[in-house]
């Protein structure tokens, strides 16, 4: 009985000074991983939208009714998770697909007011969809909606990458879910 008593305090004297080294990194960590987040999100900001002064994009609040009926629009598993203004110039909107082949895909869209995709920058991606070749046919294109152009329907037509075919759909349904928000919100 005592040697229970003993390992029992034992792994809780082990446990009690993880949890407190873990809640130590985390503090320490909090700061300079949201500074990066957000560097990074500028960033992308400015990728689709270059020739707009950083000081000119302005956060919205999403309009959570129009991102819901966007996403149902569009058939896409995804999420809106931020929007602002990018001057005069138009909107970004940053979604999250949650249907690539290793995990979330989520992407910066720019938007020019007229409908005419701006510029597409992946922030988070665990596949080869980064490629601007890729990406890049989605720029300087006014559709409704785009589709791969391997499994058809209506829709402006999307090369897949060879071999990344579910990467491609996950890519083609964020962009989509940021084009339904734009058609919902501002259109």
């Amino acid at each position: 009985m005592n040697k229970i008593v003993k390992n029992t305090l034992i792994l809780t004297l082990i446990t009690v000074i993880a949890g407190v080294l873990l809640g130590a990194v985390y503090e320490v960590t909090k700061t300079p991983i949201a500074q990066s987040q957000e560097t990074a999100k500028k960033e992308a900001w400015q990728a689709v939208f270059s020739d707009v002064k950083l000081d000119d994009f302005k956060a919205e609040d999403v309009d959570q009714k129009a991102a819901d009926k966007a996403v149902k629009d569009m058939g896409v598993n995804a999420t809106i998770d931020e929007v602002c203004t990018a001057g005069d110039a138009g909107y970004v909107i940053t979604t999250t697909d949650k249907d690539g082949f290793g995990g979330n895909i989520q992407i910066t869209v720019g938007i020019k007011k007229d409908g005419t995709i701006n510029g597409v920058s992946i922030l988070s991606i665990s596949e080869k969809a980064t490629e601007p070749s890729f990406y890049n046919q989605y720029v300087n294109k006014q559709a409704d909606k785009f589709v791969v152009s391997k499994d058809g329907g209506d829709g402006e037509q999307i090369d897949a990458l060879s071999g990344a075919t579910i990467t491609s759909r996950a890519v083609t349904g964020a962009v989509n879910a940021a084009l339904g928000y734009y058609q919902n919100a501002f259109k």
